[in-house]
């Protein structure tokens, strides 16, 4: 039962996607069928073989170790500020991002990171019947996060159509940046974390493929990487430094804000109707759980932290899910483990708006036009590799 009930979300899922197509007889079925095979292979090969469990300990364990490195930083500077056994939210989660955003910032400085970015993205394109710059994108929007990835590309994007320029910004908010990972790592199971990555990649991929279709002249798909002036190595490790931390004050600014809120309507809502927001939430996106192979009995709490995530952001939900009371089953868990983690949500669409205004107004004004076909392409993304992962759990 439960496999039919994937497929027919998956369905489900191509079919909402084709109806906002905006050109449904381009659209390409050899490279969208190949990548949900693949898409279900390495779910198969990442949370069902023992070759996958090593690969996803050996990712836990790399994650686990810088945590600990950035944990030595922590403790210098806020040692004693908490008390003995208590774990403060913003220290042993959102400071070590400043960390990881160094070693992202001497990776790049080492020109590994855009050799990776242009090896794995060249590969992708043989896959997906897009062209090099779209994959070289959705590698890059994973690795240095949604709006430092539009940096690379500024000498491109004053000239790329809205239809490229669509795929790029999907991609970007189908996906999450590896600062954060680690932080992710701390509230959910790495293996589910891991796995999504993965998927978001070519779900990505897929969703576009229908909702945006077009053909790319060869002579046009040309890579050009912008790179910034040459810095020293200390000036760029500060600045790494610095961007780090700001992402950590802001991911914590806009917790308290949302969490705060959230508790407001939920007691409103409480004092007036006798049931709480996220209740009335959950409820709305229940259908969409169930599609996704949630049981009907945990449907509506799951349907509640989805739609959390998607009116506030991926950090709030994923707290809801980790140290809520919900009694979700294993299957449960990693189902909606898998759904967040990605971007897709309503802030995200001012952060892409603002990071390509910043670089090519016109191409920004351009985004902000599709700024909701682009959340609602985002989210069949995370749905859609949910769905996957249901068939292996």
């Amino acid at each position: 039962m439960q496999y039919a009930i994937s497929i027919l979300g998956i369905l489900i899922v191509l079919f909402l996607a084709w109806l906002a197509s905006s050109n449904r007889k381009e659209i390409k079925f050899r490279p969208i069928i190949s990548m949900l095979v693949i898409q279900v292979l390495l779910s198969l090969l990442l949370l069902n073989t023992e070759f996958g469990l090593i690969i996803i300990k050996g990712i836990a364990a790399v994650f686990n170790g810088l945590l600990k490195f950035a944990n030595e930083g922590i403790s210098f500077v806020f040692g004693g500020i908490a008390n003995e056994g208590e774990s403060p939210f913003f220290l042993n989660v959102l400071l070590p991002i400043v960390f990881i955003s160094a070693l992202i910032g001497i990776l790049q400085y080492l020109k590994i990171l855009p050799f990776l970015m242009k090896g794995i993205g060249m590969l992708l394109s043989k896959v997906n019947g897009m062209g090099k710059l779209e994959s070289y994108n959705a590698v890059a929007s994973l690795m240095v996060g949604q709006s430092e990835v539009f940096i690379t590309l500024k000498k491109q994007l004053g000239h790329l159509s809205n239809q490229r320029l669509y795929t790029l910004c999907a991609s970007a908010m189908s996906t999450v940046s590896m600062s954060i990972v680690g932080a992710y790592m701390t509230m959910l199971e790495p293996k589910y974390i891991v796995t999504a990555l993965v998927l978001n990649l070519f779900g990505g991929f897929i969703i576009a493929t229908i909702i945006n279709p077009y053909e790319i002249n060869p002579r046009e798909d040309i890579l050009e990487i912008h790179e910034q002036k040459r810095q020293s190595f200390f000036e760029m490790l500060g600045e790494y430094i610095l961007d780090g931390f700001k992402v950590a004050i802001i991911v914590g600014a806009m917790l308290i804000g949302f969490i705060a809120l959230m508790a407001g309507f939920n007691q409103v809502f409480e004092l007036i109707f006798n049931i709480s927001f996220q209740t009335i939430l959950g409820y709305l996106f229940a259908p969409i759980a169930f599609i996704m192979g949630v049981p009907f009995s945990e449907a509506v709490n799951a349907g509640a932290i989805m739609a959390t995530k998607l009116l506030t952001n991926e950090f709030v939900a994923m707290l809801d899910l980790s140290e809520g009371n919900y009694n979700f089953s294993e299957r449960t868990t990693g189902i909606l483990s898998v759904f967040l983690v990605s971007f897709a949500n309503f802030s995200s669409i001012g952060i892409i708006v603002g990071a390509v205004k910043g670089l090519n107004e016109k191409q920004g004004n351009a985004v902000a036009r599709f700024g909701l076909k682009l959340l609602y392409g985002a989210t069949l993304v995370s749905i859609l590799s949910s769905i996957i992962v249901s068939f292996i759990l």
